[in-house]
């Protein structure tokens, strides 16, 4: 199981999503996989700042946890333990991260990783964070 921190920013009913440059075509959350004793927060903050640049997230809230089948590694599932916050800052891809894309959930799913698709945007939608199809 791959344990993963991510954020939900949400700006005019779009989320941030990022496209990595390698790996896999999916468009993914911001965050990433925990290190070895690092908090939930903590490994938010890192990641963050790894991929987006000079960002904080403000006041993060626990949304919820996810498990599904982890986008473009075949046969291993993942946990997105989800945080929404808003950023300071201006977010831009860093590293590995080759574009940032603001993506409506009227807009198709297929470009979304499999845990987004098929558990993260359903939830968000019947829960009423975000506006659906």
């Amino acid at each position: 199981m791959i344990d993963k921190v991510g954020l939900l920013l949400i700006r005019d009913h779009k989320l941030l999503l990022c496209r990595k440059a390698r790996g896999t075509q999916f468009l993914i959350l911001p965050g990433g996989k925990r290190e070895a004793g690092e908090s939930s927060l903590e490994c938010l903050a890192r990641e963050l700042h790894e991929e987006l640049g000079d960002v904080e997230a403000i006041a993060p809230e626990f949304v919820g946890v996810y498990q599904h089948v982890a986008a473009g590694e075949a046969g291993k599932h993942v946990r997105i333990e989800l945080y929404r916050a808003e950023l300071t800052g201006s977010p831009s891809a860093q590293s590995e991260i080759a574009e940032l894309v603001w993506f409506s959930p009227q807009g198709d799913w297929s470009t979304v990783s499999p845990s987004i698709a098929e558990k993260i945007l359903p939830d968000l939608i019947a829960r009423g964070i975000l506006i659906g199809k």
